[in-house]
């Protein structure tokens, strides 16, 4: 059994010690870290917040070779117990690595545990410690790692199967809230970290019905003895990472609801969709999953061309999942919807990176976007929703069948039994359903055009509208009176005019000569405020206006034509109720 050891020893310094005894190591025994964490595609290389390593045996040092940014190689014999000791530097405030201060701490074991190569089948034990802070006495711990000593929810001795599964058990400490439910008979709990007034039992209700949702949409008993919703609430956040049995979210204060009847408002419904999208990868991606993620090769990048099932079919699910648990209603849906369609048209990256492109790259482009993002790349998590939502609708048109009948599936063939996805294991199985060869449908997933939605759409009584945006803060959706100008940029106020932050191609501002992190200070010859975006309405389609702004600390001048606002926001409206049914029937 592999031992490690980890102590919150100086939060005041954000620091973890770790202690990994080895009883058997192996002769010149190597050690590992990953450099990613799975569900997260971009190499982290979180060995560089190691500090301080050291091993040594009865007493003695045992010399240490580095083989390259991650791995080292101890100079030993395999004849005797070896100690390893080190130090993690913890002050990534997300879901993917660790952190940990005088308010909380938290860590994934990607980030801390170093793998002992050749062993990591071995079950592995973990003992946590209670800080030794007087101040700090009163922290709980949170985790679904099995427990082999301690009190619920108290430091203690924790055991994995194997190391693969002691980094998908992430861990939570503090002075936290705490929660409980049963979803068809399996406990799920509640742990919110950082200063918040969420009503708990209704944020529980809520999440009831959305874990029995999914567990009944697979048909099967869940595959978790326990599950746990982590949240580190801020002023300001968003994100998630799923886990086998739980899932660590970031979200802020304003998403949560603060009484038994608040309304569902977008705030609150984006989080509930975020923890019904983590809650659908326990099964999506977590069990079923590519063979290339069999196992996760953690060293360096690992490739495969179907995130844009992973991700964006879970995209689609875990907005549609809020619906039929009853959290929102049909309206909202579809404007929850119409938002996922937005961020799509408004990029035209989408007619130069294919989804199957956009799965590969993840690693150099999706997670590593800059300011040019939209007009180079599209996201396989939404337009993978949309390829979701053009599937569902064209099985349940022509077959009677839905994309529940394709995720039941790959859980009967794929999840249950272990056997990875191959790139076409979807196609074939949605052939298999639609009684025909789905070969048209999937050659979407490898070209640049848009999916035939709008027509899909009408004949489920929705109607597709493109219109041009209301301003800055139209995300889509609704019917608000559209702008009649554009600059074709995003911008933030700043005290001398506006930061331009991105540049849509063929925009307007594209036309002027505007980039990213320009100072916009005047146009048409008076200063630039915050209310610029208005000011524009009062000029008329046709004729431009003259532009100054400061590119680092030279003065530039443009002209920007004023153009008509692009048709590149989506709103979707229900025509016919009878028709919907066949898709939306909740």
């Amino acid at each position: 059994m592999i031992h490690y050891q980890i102590d919150a020893c100086d939060p005041k310094a954000h620091l973890f010690s770790v202690t990994l005894l080895l009883s058997q190591p192996a002769k010149n025994q190597r050690l590992t870290l990953p450099a990613w964490i799975p569900g997260s595609y971009m190499v982290r290389d979180f060995a560089r917040n190691l500090i301080g390593l050291s091993a040594s045996t009865a007493g003695h040092k045992v010399g240490i070779s580095q083989l390259d940014k991650q791995s080292w190689q101890l100079d030993c014999d395999g004849t005797a117990p070896v100690s390893i000791k080190y130090q993690v530097y913890a002050f990534d405030l997300s879901v993917r690595s660790a952190h940990l201060d005088m308010t909380h701490g938290f860590f994934n074991g990607s980030s801390v545990f170093l793998a002992v190569e050749g062993q990591e089948q071995l079950p592995h034990r973990v003992s946590i410690s209670a800080p030794k802070d007087s101040a700090l006495a009163h922290w709980r711990l949170a985790t679904t790692l099995p427990r082999s000593s301690g009190e619920a929810w108290g430091f203690g001795e924790f055991e994995a199967e194997s190391y693969d599964a002691l980094i998908d058990h992430p861990v939570e400490m503090g002075d936290f809230t705490l929660a409980s439910f049963e979803a068809r008979g399996v406990p799920h709990h509640v742990v919110l970290s950082g200063r918040h007034r969420c009503h708990m039992d209704r944020l529980c209700q809520d999440l009831k019905a959305i874990c029995e949702t999914q567990i009944d949409m697979f048909a099967t008993p869940a595959p978790f003895s326990e599950y746990l919703f982590m949240t580190t609430v801020l002023d300001n956040g968003f994100g998630g990472l799923e886990h086998r049995s739980s899932t660590a979210l970031v979200c802020s204060r304003k998403d949560l609801p603060l009484t038994q009847d608040a309304e569902v408002n977008r705030d609150y419904r984006v989080y509930l969709s975020l923890c019904s999208h983590e809650y659908f990868h326990s099964w999506n991606v977590k069990r079923i999953k590519p063979k290339r993620f069999l196992p996760y090769e953690l060293a360096a990048e690992s490739y495969t061309r179907q995130l844009w099932a992973y991700e964006g079919i879970t995209s689609y699910y875990d907005d549609l999942l809020t619906l039929r648990a009853g959290r929102v209603d049909v309206g909202q849906y579809l404007d929850m919807l119409s938002e996922t369609m937005t961020r799509v048209y408004r990029g035209t990256g989408r007619f130069k990176q294919s989804l199957l492109d956009s799965s590969f790259n993840a690693w150099t482009k999706f997670y590593k976007q800059d300011e040019n993002a939209q007009n180079a790349i599209v996201s396989y998590y939404t337009k993978g929703a949309l390829f979701a939502l053009m599937l569902d609708l064209v099985l349940r048109r022509d077959a009677g069948k839905s994309l529940d009948d394709v995720m039941r599936l790959l859980w009967q063939r794929h999840g249950l039994t272990s056997i990875g996805t191959d790139d076409d294991t979807h196609q074939q199985l949605v052939s298999e359903l639609l009684g025909r060869d789905a070969a048209e449908l999937f050659a979407w997933l490898d070209n640049t055009e848009d999916l035939p939605l709008a027509e899909l759409l009408a004949e489920f009584g929705v109607r597709m509208e493109l219109r041009a945006a209301s301003g800055q803060s139209d995300n889509g959706g609704g019917k608000p009176t559209p702008l009649k100008l554009s600059l074709g940029a995003k911008y933030k106020a700043e005290g001398l005019g506006v930061r331009i932050q991105t540049v849509a191609e063929g925009g307007a501002a594209h036309s002027a000569g505007l980039s990213a992190g320009d100072l916009l200070i005047a146009a048409d010859g008076l200063q630039v405020n915050g209310n610029f975006e208005s000011l524009l309405q009062g000029f008329e389609p046709g004729g431009e206006i003259t532009l100054h702004w400061f590119r680092r600390d030279e003065l530039m001048t443009g002209s920007l034509p004023l153009r008509s606002a692009p048709l590149d926001t989506v709103s979707l409206h229900l025509e016919d109720e009878s028709k919907i049914k066949a898709w939306l029937d909740c």
